[in-house]
């Protein structure tokens, strides 16, 4: 059954096709959230509140796009609302628990039998660019992981966001600027100018 016959039986208040729709987009939903959000336990319950924000709103679904696109803007929208009541919430500390540090380490700790130095290298990047994620605003955030985490097209972006392709690529461009900026201001990234001399 194609994704359009699901959602038009889930309009007709068909459990089944909108389960079906929820295990077909769940796992793409979730990794979206926790990429947005950083916290498993965080990303797992925005994930729920963009289904059932789905299950709510199914009968205002036009189709002017597909499903699954529409469930991302919903995610999305969630996930940017969490992160601002977050900012508000939360006094800015660039502390961070020993306790988390600890378990950070454990999960990062390279496998010594396969190039111990190219793991531990990857890992510390992949921690650099996640720690310079969460330093940018929620807007620049969000379209980095979709176009480069998430692989999402500039087309699919603007779908999911209500933006013209133009204004996603130089948001994108701006948001990468953005986070080489942090990357570089933490010393985990060259400028241009400093590699040259």
């Amino acid at each position: 059954m194609t994704e359009q016959e699901l959602v038009e039986r889930a309009k007709r208040g068909d459990e089944t096709a909108f389960e079906a729709l929820v295990t077909d987009n769940e796992k793409r939903i979730y990794n979206l959230c926790r990429r947005l959000v950083g916290n498993p336990e965080d990303a797992a319950e925005l994930t729920q509140e963009a289904f059932l924000n789905a299950w709510r709103g199914l009968g205002r679904f036009q189709g002017e796009s597909s499903f699954s696109t529409w469930l991302y803007r919903l995610a999305s929208n969630a996930c940017i609302d969490f992160l601002r009541k977050e900012k508000r919430r939360q006094s800015l500390s660039m502390t961070v628990s020993l306790d988390d540090d600890e378990e950070e380490r454990q999960v990062e700790l390279p496998d010594e039998r396969y190039a111990p130095e190219g793991e531990l290298e990857r890992s510390e990047a992949r921690r650099a660019v996640a720690e310079g994620l969460e330093k940018l605003t929620a807007e620049h955030r969000q379209v980095l992981v979709m176009r480069e985490l998430n692989g999402l097209s500039y087309a699919e972006i603007g779908a999911v966001l209500g933006l013209e392709e133009g204004t996603v690529k130089s948001r994108i461009a701006r948001a990468r600027n953005a986070l080489r900026k942090v990357l570089t201001e933490q010393g985990n990234f060259f400028s241009e100018r400093s590699s040259r001399k």
